[in-house]
């Protein structure tokens, strides 16, 4: 971990996924796809890939958006100081105890007002390198996500970072295999990974 982006803090937590929400101002670090981690202290933390970005809106949003004319002043004041959190949904993908990278489930989920971390791209290479995919299972298993657009983020940011076009050759082949048998599913995912590297 060369470098601590702070992304955010937790909001809410399971064991599957967490929502973490940051100001508007913090929004340009975190992206769709990103791989991020949450340190619980003792050499545990929790790996997870954002897959929504949400902003809900508020009382003056909502008047604001009825203005014919809004000052530059008053955008800024609302995107600057706006009390509404950025929420970001966050599947959970894996953890790391005692520098050991799992990508099973963590044994407990993080906290509230825990701090949430952007992973530098060492961080992604050790969690992607990691067994064998693993963690695909989680992102498969989900039906709450846009699957094939979460998966082709993540692979474009992985394969980035790995600097190696052998990971994403074997990365694709192992999302063959487990999806040979859902042929829709395959195929959306196949696309999203498609459009890329187009």
């Amino acid at each position: 971990m060369t470098q601590q982006i702070e992304i955010g803090r937790l909001l809410r937590a399971g064991t599957t996924g967490f929502v973490a929400g940051c100001r508007v101002s913090q929004l340009t670090v975190p992206a769709f796809g990103a791989l991020v981690r949450a340190p619980l202290g003792e050499g545990y933390q929790v790996y997870g890939l954002i897959h929504d970005i949400h902003i809900d809106d508020d009382g003056l949003v909502r008047q604001l958006v009825t203005s014919n004319n809004i000052s530059d002043d008053v955008m800024r004041d609302n995107r600057e100081n706006r009390i509404v959190p950025v929420e970001m949904s966050v599947l959970t993908v894996g953890y790391e105890q005692d520098g050991k990278v799992h990508h099973l489930l963590p044994p407990r989920p993080p906290l509230s007002l825990d701090v949430i971390y952007l992973c530098d791209d060492t961080d992604l290479v050790r969690f992607t390198s990691a067994g064998r995919f693993g963690y695909f299972r989680h992102i498969l298993n989900s039906k709450d996500i846009p699957m094939g657009e979460v998966i082709a983020a993540h692979f474009h940011q992985a394969g980035e970072a790995q600097q190696d076009e052998k990971w994403r050759e074997a990365a694709t082949q192992e999302l063959i295999a487990l999806l040979r048998d859902d042929y829709p599913t395959l195929m959306s995912a196949l696309g999203a990974l498609g459009d890329i590297s187009a």
